[in-house]
């Protein structure tokens, strides 16, 4: 694969479309194979599955509680895309609940993302910047992963760069002529239409990225006037129509209790302390940078001495502005999450490749060789780590060697050697053709290979396997007791009661015939006490690594003998 010479001043529709090729190539790998992820991906895709069951797409439940932390817009695009992919399929709609049908979304918002992550790039740095900065986000680790899950993240970032896009268009062109008429209305259209859907799938994450950039752009230059043309109160409108019907509707139906649990309790709780375990320090995001924008993050802090030698540039300066105050937010906020920086990798991305491109080497800005080396060291460290722990993890969770996992360290070794050397002698299209190529082996052989075959991380699918060989009845439901991860329910069905050992013998006793249970070793003494004097019939043995827990576990799928 080559970098296509390209117009300094746009980038052409066949490159808009090879890279979309170049995205799809690298993230479906594994789309389908893969089990539900827990948490957040099966919660999501449970609640959306149990909006197609029941035809209500107003409120938000996972099973028979409500789930209020985000809004509605990505259950509805996960039903759309369910409900769609269903019927290509030829089967009733929900019939044959299968995860990758709620991945779509992610999927799509991807390469969207990629794509809008190119024209902006383009739009700031030129043509060839913007085909290599989509290069970039369509194979770094983090977009990758957010691709394959059910999620928000992949669709907010879709709608955040386009939505920055826009804005960087304003700004750039703030000296021009105001364009009048309808003209004058395309780019406000594109921007806030972007922050309506972006509001409606994760609250108000796509304002503060604009927002913060916006004000960091209007502070340093000391001019603000441009925004006007972003035509504020009008753009306000047109987030409420796109948002305030569902919000008044859901305001309505759960008393107030949405906004109490999504602003109160979830977005408030992740900035006053680290929610369900995940309050760390600031730098954290900078120390994983190596690994979450892998295999390019050695190219991002190569690129430093050159933004900061043309920071008086408009396009270098809009990138800072998007970057800075954001990632510095997310610091400070103690909850944190891999995925979190993903909003601000557009604009690295873009000014990485154009240093790259502008060869890191003009006159004073030079990267020192100190960088250089830190660079490389640090770019290995992450790629390498990542590529490591594809070949150790299987020895870890199942004690087996995975032959793929161990096959994909000297190959995807080799290649990514080979963009380093490429890069740092000035090879730019070998490097970067290595680097992908490094990436796309390594996703395939991750995503397709290994990970599922790693049964021992997989205990909600080794569950319902275990259930339909042994499933007394049709609709036999399950109780589980000292494992209840979302992934189970949406295996398992709507029904399956998450419950301690006690619960699950009242199941087995109230639903004798058909009731089955799934419970841990630290939940049987309760469950046998509960049965009494009744004998239960183990019918499977499970056992696997919680990795939310990081705790090993036993389970023991039972059933009462037929009265």
């Amino acid at each position: 694969m080559t970098v296509p010479s390209l117009p300094r001043s746009r980038l052409p529709i066949w490159a808009y479309a090879l890279l979309a090729l170049i995205a799809a190539v690298l993230f479906l790998p594994g789309f389908t194979v893969l089990p539900p992820f827990d948490r957040d991906e099966a919660r999501f895709a449970q609640a959306s599955s149990q909006m197609l069951d029941s035809g209500n797409f107003v409120d938000i439940r996972f099973q028979d509680e409500t789930r209020y932390k985000k809004p509605v817009g990505i259950y509805w695009l996960q039903t759309a895309a369910t409900a769609a992919a269903d019927a290509l399929r030829g089967v009733p709609v929900g019939a044959e609940k299968v995860i990758w049908t709620y991945r779509i979304p992610s999927f799509l918002g991807a390469i969207l993302a990629v794509l809008a992550s190119a024209w902006t790039a383009a739009r700031l740095f030129g043509g060839p910047a913007g085909f290599v900065a989509g290069l970039m986000m369509a194979s770094c680790v983090v977009l990758g992963v957010e691709a394959r899950m059910g999620k928000t993240d992949a669709v907010l970032l879709a709608t955040v760069v386009v939505g920055q896009a826009a804005l960087a268009h304003l700004y750039l062109g703030r000296r021009d002529p105001a364009p009048a008429g309808r003209a004058a209305w395309t780019i406000p259209l594109v921007f806030w239409i972007a922050a309506g859907i972006g509001v409606l799938v994760k609250g108000p994450m796509v304002l503060l990225v604009s927002g913060s950039t916006a004000l960091v752009l209007a502070l340093w230059d000391r001019e603000a006037g441009w925004l006007k043309r972003l035509k504020p109160l009008a753009g306000l409108g047109i987030v409420a129509a796109i948002a305030a019907p569902w919000l008044i509707a859901i305001a309505i139906k759960s008393k107030g209790a949405f906004f109490a649990e999504s602003v109160g309790h979830d977005m408030l709780g992740k900035v006053s302390g680290g929610q369900e375990g995940k309050g760390l320090p600031p730098g954290y995001y900078l120390g994983t940078f190596w690994v979450t924008f892998a295999p390019w993050s050695l190219l991002a802090l190569l690129a430093v001495p050159w933004v900061w030698a043309r920071r008086r540039l408009d396009a270098v300066r809009f990138c800072i502005a998007w970057i800075v105050p954001s990632w510095l937010v997310f610091e400070a906020v103690p909850t944190k999450l891999l995925h979190y920086t993903l909003p601000v990798f557009p604009a690295v991305a873009a000014v990485a490749a154009a240093a790259l491109l502008d060869g890191f080497d003009r006159s004073r800005e030079k990267p020192r060789r100190w960088l250089v080396a830190a660079a490389v060291a640090l770019g290995v460290i992450g790629f390498g780590a990542l590529t490591l722990a594809v070949a150790v993890i299987p020895w870890l969770v199942d004690r087996r060697i995975d032959p793929v996992g161990v096959a994909l360290v000297p190959a995807v070794g080799g290649l990514f050697a080979l963009s380093l050397r490429s890069l740092l002698r000035g090879e730019r299209r070998t490097g970067l053709a290595a680097g992908v190529g490094a990436a796309a082996l390594l996703y395939a052989g991750t995503y397709a290979a290994v990970l599922p075959n790693i049964d021992g991380v997989w205990i909600s699918r080794q569950a319902a396997r275990a259930a339909a060989q042994v499933r007394p009845c049709p609709d036999s439901v399950v109780a589980a007791a000292g494992y209840s991860e979302p992934s189970l329910v949406f295996l398992l069905g709507t029904p399956t009661k998450l419950v301690h050992g006690a619960g699950a013998a009242a199941h087995l006793t109230a639903d004798r015939a058909c009731g089955l249970a799934l419970v841990e070793d630290r939940e049987a003494p309760a469950f046998l006490d509960g049965l009494g004097v009744a004998t239960p019939l183990p019918l499977a043995e499970l056992s696997g690594f919680n990795y939310n827990t990081g705790k090993r576990l036993h389970l023991t799928l039972y059933r009462l003998p037929a009265p």
